[in-house]
């Protein structure tokens, strides 16, 4: 999933994707450590769209925050 596609979505299913996302990188970690995975690079996709998906997250908390810095001011 691009940094696009998790803009688009809403707070709550950017959570929900992030929860799905780590609940299957556990799960493939979990294998990997048991047998070996037909794609171990998959781990290292699960981990980047997770980085990307907080980093989409942060964004929209810090465009929430900014408009109250703003009046402040």
């Amino acid at each position: 999933m691009d940094a696009k596609e998790f803009r688009e979505l809403s707070t709550d299913e950017l959570d929900q994707k992030l929860r799905d996302l780590r609940d299957d990188l556990f799960k493939l970690k979990l294998r990997a450590s048991v047998t070996q995975l037909e794609n171990p690079s998959r781990i290292r996709q699960l981990r980047r769209e997770i980085a990307r998906g907080m980093t989409v997250l942060r964004e929209l908390a810090r465009k929430q925050a900014s408009p109250a810095t703003e009046q402040a001011q």
